[in-house]
This record gives structure tokens, sequence and C-alpha cells, in this order.
């Protein structure tokens, strides 16, 4: 299906998890699964796979901001372990459940708007 000229911007319609096609639908059914399709447009959702995609970000994002917290806090204030275990874990939970939904809906939206689809060889 061609993206119309006159769809909404991937990025920020994707991380607001609104339908890349109309930017005014719901694009996901609880947390993270897709909905089957847009409550306004029916744009069919069943074809969009991020796979490990938004996890792999989520990941290095959470991964730097935790070993930099860390370091800065070693350094700055040399704090005991149970600091370190309780600022790290919680920091590294609560900024992955933050940031996966909406990775997830950014490289959906973004998958739509560039027509990506799974590689397939020619026979």
């Amino acid at each position: 299906m061609p993206v119309s000229s006159n769809a909404p911007p991937p990025i920020p319609t994707g991380l607001r998890g609104r339908c890349p096609r109309c930017g005014e639908g719901h694009m996901f059914n609880g947390f993270l699964s897709f909905r089957p399709t847009c409550e306004v447009c029916g744009q069919d959702f069943s074809a969009f796979d991020s796979a490990d995609g938004p996890a792999f970000f989520v990941m290095s994002i959470v991964g730097v901001v935790v070993v930099g917290l860390a370091l800065w806090m070693e350094i700055t204030f040399e704090p005991p372990i149970w600091v370190h275990a309780v600022v790290a874990g919680s920091l590294s939970i609560g900024l992955s459940l933050a940031l996966v939904r909406p990775l997830k809906g950014m490289l959906a939206a973004l998958q739509y708007h560039n027509k990506a689809e799974q590689g397939r060889f020619r026979s």
C-alpha cells in the first residue's frame, strides 16, 4: 500500500503510538501488542513487525545512561554498593518500561512510511 503524501510525520506519530496512515487511531492494544486494525482508517497492523529493534535501542540507551550515572556517582560520592544496586536497578527497569512502547511505535511507523518489508530472494 503506497504512503499518501498527506500522511503524518512518522517519528512523532509513532512515538505517540498513533496510526502511521491517519495519525488519529491507536496502534497498540495493551502495552506492547498491536491492534488488528486502526479504529479510524482501518489500516491493517498485522504486517507490522519491529522484531528486536525496540529492545536493542532500549538496551543501548538505558545502558549508556545507567553506566554513565554509576560512574559519575562513584567518582563524585563513592556510595556503598547497595546504593549503586538500588539506583541502577530501579533506573534500568523504569527507563526500559518508559522507552520500549514509544520506540516500538516509532519503528513501526518508520516501517510503514518507508514501505519496509521482509527481504526475499528472487527465484
